[in-house]
């Protein structure tokens, strides 16, 4: 019975497609400007119509695409230092519009693609990171997506495992809901590497929503939300290719197709491998500082669109990664007694669809998403032997319409979540007296209602609420409030409200603490994680020779009603998993700045403060190994007409506190806290005309944390601990690769 139900959702899940693909009629076009005599593209021009919050932006081409509006065909176009253009549309059609500035007859813009923007319109503090951005660095995958992004940290777990986490308003990863394409994804056994999973030429953009999310898209986002936008077979380049190679011996391909079939099918290709070449050990404590590491990774897609109201999107992806750790002799697939090894092998499978339906009124819709995974790992860990498998099924569906009028809307719909983990732990490979089998499943069917009314151009209310049905811990009931107010054109307030649940997968989000001779001491009454997000921002537009400066000042915090406690503090030799007894809080306040310095030099400048404490073993203390503090500062300048552009960023990291090794030998002793750094790293990019070479360096200052394994002369002994991380493990890296992509036109 059970494989009959896995089957039929997985067979419902390669079946259907989402809401954001379903707009058929529809009007597009490109907003630009007059430079020397030469149109250039303005990305992020904020594009509506007239008397409504209907809108968007344009993207780093400076086009749109917008449903048409049943109650007015007259469009907005307006961006600060040029005049507002209000055009009169009908029917589909493609337009273009130059816009004027309001000193000038001419406009002087230095015609960058702006890599990074908030939406004016978007009443959730959201950031879209556009491929634009994703170009200033490295970016072989999601988890070097961030370096020139102020709100999102991603740090290695451990030193050993190459394991990778984020964190967002001061608290990790596991808090923030991982979507790719309004997919939730990267759960479970995905969580310590899932953010390699996704490589960086396979990305259209990102968004990152701080806060609590709406709640169509379940109860999980605690602290934000980050969605993953894969490239699309209507509009991704015909052809790219893309190679690229590190000093840290690092080498990866991509290649990317897409063919547009017919005016209906299209259809697209991603695939990617990277392998490690040879191992580093640049501290000379005779561990590898990243593990050596082989990926391959596919996505084939398919794209049907009828042009008369109907859409749909289906494909698969298959991941294959192998992960090699340890001591530098260490190269076999088997535990070892002699040399201390680690190897994480891993196979994912998914099957996605979405398929949408817009009615004629345009307001109403019906959509329906989906995705099934399975994912297996086997590994080990010196002498113990971790393996675990996970399947994931996931299904939502929405409706949307509109109540007496287009300014007062509603979605509501039905949501599925299933989740099966098989885990078997054996603590010592050679003695079958220490296996450990850890079961558990979770079916979470839900209901969600949400309102949306606005005032043109002035106010956006979104009030939800879902309930949803664990197998488990019961009935969880979640609210949710956003708001966005515009004093004037100018100034934009946002405010939002919200609960969240999780549910905390122990084995499967913290097997890197495996690497370490630390006990696992796990409470047999794990509950729930609940927790209550409230946050506000405003965000001021200024006119400043004729170039926009930003200026966005935000505060959140987040109130945990329970909460998993990792406890690293309460003994040197173990790490307790217990149920929060006390009060554990995040309080997070940012100022961040952009601003166009002189023609084509573009910057970007944040502060960030954190205050994150957590009840430990009874007391209440500052959460460990998070810096009290962060600024970044981005410079990016391209030459005119883009020949040439160069790219540098600073972070500066705050101190922190580590958890107390006093109980070690003084030998194996570190400090009970770590002091501020700055990490360094730059980019120079050459373009031609269909490809583009890069050389960059990360870390440029050769910082690093000293012996950042404790314990590593004696692997099997009672103090190896690799999971007391705060910063770098790996000191300067340079880098190098070229694009080459054949565009649609």
């Amino acid at each position: 019975m059970k494989r009959f139900i896995w089957g039929l959702i997985a067979t419902f899940g390669m079946a259907s497609i989402g809401v954001a693909q379903v707009a058929p009629n529809e009007i597009s076009g490109s907003v630009k400007a007059r430079e020397n005599k030469k149109e250039v593209e303005l990305v992020g021009a904020n594009v509506y119509w007239l008397g409504t919050q209907e809108g968007t932006i344009t993207d780093v081409s400076g086009a749109f695409t917008l449903p048409l509006n049943k109650g007015t065909q007259q469009l907005v176009i307006s961006y600060i230092g040029y005049k507002s253009d209000t055009l009169q549309v009908s029917g589909n059609e493609y337009v273009d519009i130059t816009l004027v500035s309001e000193a000038l007859n001419e406009v002087v813009v230095a015609g960058r693609k702006a890599g990074a923007h908030m939406s004016r319109i978007d009443p959730l503090t959201t950031t879209n990171i556009t491929g634009e951005e994703l170009c200033k660095a490295a970016c072989c995958n999601l988890s070097e997506s961030f370096e020139t992004n102020a709100s999102v940290d991603v740090s290695y777990s451990d030193a050993a495992t190459g394991a990778k986490q984020i964190q967002m308003l001061g608290l990790s990863g596991n808090y923030v809901q991982m979507m790719t394409e309004n997919v939730p994804n990267f759960r479970g056994l995905a969580t310590p590497y899932g953010l390699g999973y996704v490589p960086g030429p396979w990305m259209g953009s990102i968004q990152v929503s701080k806060g609590t999310s709406t709640v169509i898209n379940g109860y999980e986002a605690l602290t934000g939300q980050i969605n993953v936008e894969y490239k699309k077979p209507v509009n991704s380049e015909k052809f790219f290719v893309s190679m690229f190679g590190s000093s840290a011996g690092r080498a990866e391909s991509n290649i990317n197709g897409s063919i547009h079939l017919n005016d209906k099918w299209s259809t697209a290709i991603l695939a990617h491998y990277s392998e490690d070449l040879m191992s580093m050990d640049e501290n000379d404590d005779d561990f590898r500082d990243e593990p050596a590491m082989k990926q391959a990774n596919f996505i084939n897609r398919w794209n049907y669109n009828n042009h008369n109201g109907f859409t749909t999107q289906f494909g698969v992806k298959v991941l294959d990664e192998n992960r090699l750790g340890g001591q530098m002799d260490f190269e076999d697939d088997v535990p070892s007694t002699e040399l201390y090894g680690i190897n994480i092998d891993t196979r994912r499978y998914e099957g996605f669809a979405k398929a949408g339906y817009v009615f004629d009124d345009k307001y109403t819709s019906l959509a329906l998403v989906a995705n099934y995974s399975y994912h297996d790992q086997g590994s080990f860990y010196g002498l113990k032997q971790y393996d675990a498998t996970q399947k994931s099924a996931y299904a939502n569906f929405i409706f949307q319409s509109y109540l007496g009028g287009e300014n007062s809307k509603f979605s509501t719909g039905a949501s599925f979540q299933a989740d099966e983990f098989d885990e078997d732990l054996m603590l010592n490979y050679t003695d079958l007296n220490t296996l450990q089998n850890f079961t558990r499943n979770e079916v979470v069917p839900g209901v969600f209602f949400q309102y949306t009314f606005s005032i043109p151009e002035k106010l956006t209310l979104i009030a939800g609420i879902r309930s949803d049905f664990h197998n488990k811990y019961g009935t969880l009931i979640t609210p949710r409030l956003h708001m966005k107010y515009n004093l004037n054109e100018n100034w934009v307030m946002r405010a939002s409200a919200g609960k969240g649940y999780r549910s905390p997968n122990v084995l499967a989000e913290n097997s890197f603490l495996l690497a370490s001779s630390r006990v696992l001491n796990i409470s047999g009454d794990i509950d729930q994680e609940e927790a209550w997000n409230y946050g506000a921002n405003i965000t001021r537009y200024f006119n400043v020779n004729g170039r926009e400066l930003t200026i966005n000042a935000e505060y959140y915090r987040t109130d945990f009603m329970n909460q998993l406690v990792v406890d690293a503090d309460q003994s040197v030799n173990a790490v307790y998993f217990y149920n929060l007894d006390g009060k554990s809080y995040a309080n997070n306040f940012q100022v961040e700045a952009k601003y166009e310095i002189i023609r084509g030099l573009d910057m970007v400048a944040a502060w960030r403060i954190n205050d994150v404490k957590t009840t430990i073993n009874g007391e209440l203390v500052d959460r460990p190994l998070r810096s009290k503090y962060k600024g970044l500062l981005n410079f990016s300048y391209a030459t005119p007409l883009k020949k040439w552009q160069f790219d540098f960023t600073t972070q500066f990291n705050g101190k922190g506190r580590i958890p107390s090794t006093v109980a070690n030998p003084v030998e194996y002793q570190r400090p009970d806290s770590f002091d501020p750094y700055q990490i360094m790293n730059g980019q120079v990019t050459k373009f031609f005309r269909s490809w583009s070479v890069y050389i960059g360096a990360e870390n440029l200052a050769n910082f690093t944390q000293s012996n950042p394994i404790i314990g590593g002369d004696d692997p099997f002994g009672e103090y190896f601990d690799s999971s007391l991380i705060w910063g770098p493990v790996m000191g300067r890296k340079i880098y190098f690769g070229l694009r080459f992509s054949i565009d649609r036109e």
